[in-house]
């Protein structure tokens, strides 16, 4: 008789907590999706929807991701499970619970004011303001925190860094979500070929080799330059002119005004030859990034302040 893959294994346990929801101090036992309430859509990640739903007056996010016989695609789902119901990191977005049907897998989730690309192109690009650089270290260092927090306690690396996948609410917290395409490092290198959107990706995931949690790091640097300047830094009009761009295109700079340390951080991001970018424990040394870690910053104040705004010029 076979013995059952480890892997099926994890799914048996996972499927047997379904339905189990665990907000705040209040446990729920057999829930089921019809009883959330539909509030509103809030948006599309890599493999499934994202809802605002409420329970017994509680607000929380809702996942939906469809199962299919696309071995790939339900890994995709395992690996959303897994990571977010495991994870004690409090630059990860909390997980409540989940819900599992027969063709659907619901995880419910704390709620989140807004992902990082919305907040710059909604709220304060058309308001003519800018994100200031002691705010991109405070964004920066919750992120690098949860993707080490992956590495070290799950050996798993992001793979999708983008500032869509970068929540932020109004009480100033910054998290890490969406974990979809997620893999497992193998003597810290992952060998599978799933895609990131192609915009964040560093120069060595176009190429048919392994990478590491360096390619997280790339796609770190991107996203700040993009939130430093509200613009994505590569010009192209399809995928081939945009991994030609990422590929053989000198690295993007930040301009001149930022700080040398700032510059000297996301240029070290941004190193095309991966042997020469630096892994979490070198990167997480640099000035600016110690600097950021430590000083006290009201970013509960800035956030307030650009929707507060918005709300006055209406």
């Amino acid at each position: 008789m076979k013995r059952p893959k480890p892997e099926m294994k994890g799914y048996e346990k996972i499927k047997s907590n379904s339905g189990k929801l665990q907000i705040g101090p209040q446990h729920y036992e057999d829930v089921r999706i019809e009883q959330l309430r539909l509030i509103s859509e809030l948006g599309f990640g890599a493999c499934g929807n994202v809802s605002k739903r409420s329970l017994n007056n509680r607000i929380l996010a809702v996942k939906e991701m469809r199962k299919t016989m696309n071995e790939d695609e339900n890994r995709r789902i395992y690996m959303d499970l897994q990571v977010i119901t495991c994870n004690d990191c409090p630059f990860i977005v909390q997980s409540y619970g989940y819900i599992i049907t027969f063709d659907h897998v619901y995880i419910c989730m704390e709620t989140m004011t807004m992902c990082l690309e919305k907040l710059y192109k909604n709220h304060i690009k058309p308001q003519n303001m800018s994100i200031p650089e002691w705010m991109l270290g405070k964004i920066t260092v919750p992120v690098m925190e949860a993707l080490r927090y992956l590495k070290n306690e799950h050996e798993i690396i992001h793979r999708d860094v983008k500032p869509s996948n970068i929540l932020i609410n109004i009480n100033g917290n910054i998290k890490l979500c969406d974990f979809g395409i997620s893999g497992k490092l193998i003597d810290s290198i992952a060998g599978t070929a799933s895609l990131g959107c192609a915009a964040y990706l560093s120069p060595e995931r176009f190429q048919p080799i392994e990478y590491d949690i360096r390619a997280d790091i790339w796609s770190l640097g991107i996203t700040l330059i993009e939130l430093a300047t509200l613009e994505y830094p590569y010009q192209f009009n399809n995928h081939f002119e945009l991994m030609l761009a990422i590929t053989s295109s000198p690295s993007p700079k930040l301009p001149d005004h930022f700080s040398p340390d700032f510059h000297d951080f996301v240029d070290s991001c941004l190193q095309k030859d991966v042997k020469d970018r630096p892994k979490y424990e070198i990167l997480g040394k640099k000035n600016w990034y110690q600097m950021h870690k430590t000083l006290d910053y009201d970013v509960e104040k800035w956030i307030s302040s650009v929707l507060e705004t918005e709300e006055d010029d209406d």
